[in-house]
């Protein structure tokens, strides 16, 4: 598989909690949890499961980071 999104983030899965239509699947990347917010279908259609490796890939135009 091929993508054009640089930022590709190793890790495994430590949660999915489906909703009513969107699903949030928690992603442990060395310690840091990464969140993504997905459809219902695409966990079903990936099969995502806790415990599972999986990547996060983020691919955003621009990134904020803000400091409290």
């Amino acid at each position: 598989m091929k993508l054009s999104a640089r930022n590709i983030l190793p890790g495994k899965i430590v949660e999915v909690k489906k909703g009513v239509t969107t699903a949030h699947v928690r992603i442990d990347v060395n310690g840091v949890i990464v969140t993504a917010s997905i459809t219902n279908e695409s966990v079903d259609e990936l099969g995502l499961k806790v415990g599972e490796q999986a990547y996060a890939v983020i691919k955003a135009s621009n990134v904020m980071v803000a400091v409290k």
